[in-house]
């Protein structure tokens, strides 16, 4: 029973959003391929233990999860409809690719992004019907608590239900509009692998920057879509140096600028610049503008925070989000003035108490103002942090 589950554990892990997409491309009908989906895994739990882990359980699961739509399309009379008989007939459906993420992930973000759908809903639901997260993760990424986000989704699907939408490619003129969600959802992939601690984290990170990489080429005159890829580049780059060699969590300021990656960082610096050149203002540009002049130690050996600090305060007008204000105030602080960062810490609404990033930002500020509360900050911070290398660093910060 063990084996069984772990191998559909891992099937689940690595390929629960490629399945998804693929049956919700198939039978236009997001939920319907879910449901069928989770009693392909149920069924797997029932026979793999006695049956053995088949050779392919990839192909399995689609042809269990096939066969219930199959069955539910016929109990519904949907095969009445031309679109959904071409696609069933008595062959077993092969094993999906296992290469790079195919186009039909991104095709299938932007059906996501449709209108009729709340905007608050299109990128949860990206990342939950496309990359395969659940709810308490992707309430993470949201600043929200899991029950909201699961209930956030739920309304979505019960939307595209009631309103009977069909899972079809849209037009090249639409895609402009609906770009913004994907982005968001990208960028809330890269930053959720780059807090996850296992293996397939890695994956995620590396899927998102495949997304961001090809939205750039589906829309090659969308200066946001350049901005994103900037931004993880810059990301990407540092990724090794985040961590020494016994996996203990390195701040950026103590971080060897010679371990960065400068094919990346150059590649960065060319999606920046091709962004500029489209002379389309957005956040994504101004926070992979803010990680190129952090990029900036790797030459001049010096952080310049006070250029940092000044599009900072563009991002906030621009995009006032508890990440970016945050930032400004960190920014702020380095640059020299301690006392503005507190002023602009202390301007934050209700909700900043239940965000680590708050509290390590308010201890290192009021170490900076040597103003009394930096313990308590810390330790604010430390009850807030799930990651055990960033609690155990912050644990290292008390006095």
């Amino acid at each position: 029973m063990s084996d069984a589950a772990a191998a559909a554990e891992r099937v689940a892990r690595e390929s629960y959003g490629r399945l998804v997409a693929r049956l919700a491309w198939q039978w236009r009908d997001l939920a319907a391929a879910e449901d069928a989906l989770a009693d392909a895994f149920a069924a797997a739990l029932r026979h793999w233990p006695e049956q053995g882990v088949p050779d392919a359980p990839e192909a399995w699961l689609a042809a269990a999860a096939q066969r219930r739509l199959l069955h539910h399309a016929r109990h519904h009379r949907l095969t009445q409809d031309p679109g959904v008989t071409a696609l069933l007939g008595d062959t077993e459906p092969e094993a999906p690719e296992r290469e790079a993420v195919p186009d039909a992930r991104l095709q299938l973000m932007f059906v996501c992004a449709h209108p009729a759908i709340a905007a608050n809903v299109h990128a949860p639901l990206m990342l939950q019907a496309v990359l395969g997260l659940d709810a308490k993760v992707i309430a993470s990424a949201f600043l929200v608590s899991p029950a909201a986000m699961a209930q956030r989704l739920v309304r979505g699907k019960a939307r595209i239900r009631e309103a009977g939408l069909r899972f079809e490619t849209p037009e090249a003129r639409e895609l402009p509009a609906r770009l913004a969600a994907v982005l968001e959802a990208v960028y809330a992939a890269y930053t959720l692998g780059r807090q996850a601690l296992d293996n397939p984290a890695d994956d995620l990170r590396e899927e998102a920057l495949f997304l961001a990489r090809l939205t750039t080429q589906l829309l090659p005159g969308q200066a946001e879509a350049w901005g994103l890829l900037a931004l993880l580049l810059h990301a990407e780059a540092r990724r090794a140096a985040q961590f020494d060699a016994d996996g203990r969590f390195v701040p950026l300021h103590a971080q060897d600028p010679r371990a960065w990656r400068g094919d990346l960082i150059h590649e960065a610096e060319a999606a920046l610049w091709t962004a500029a050149g489209l002379r389309q203002p957005g956040a994504f540009q101004i926070e992979a503008a803010i990680q190129s002049a952090h990029a900036q130690r790797r030459i001049t050996g010096q952080t310049p925070w006070h250029a940092i600090a000044q599009l900072y305060g563009v991002l906030v007008q621009h995009h006032a989000s508890l990440g970016a204000r945050v930032g400004q105030a960190v920014a702020t602080a380095e640059a020299g003035e301690p006392a503005a960062a507190l002023a602009l810490l202390d301007a934050l609404p209700p909700e900043a108490a239940g965000y680590a990033p708050y509290w390590v930002a308010r201890a290192h500020v009021l170490g900076l103002a040597g103003a009394p509360g930096r313990q308590a900050a810390l330790q604010r911070a430390i009850g807030l942090t799930d990651d055990p290398r960033l609690r155990d660093f912050l644990v290292g910060q008390l006095d």
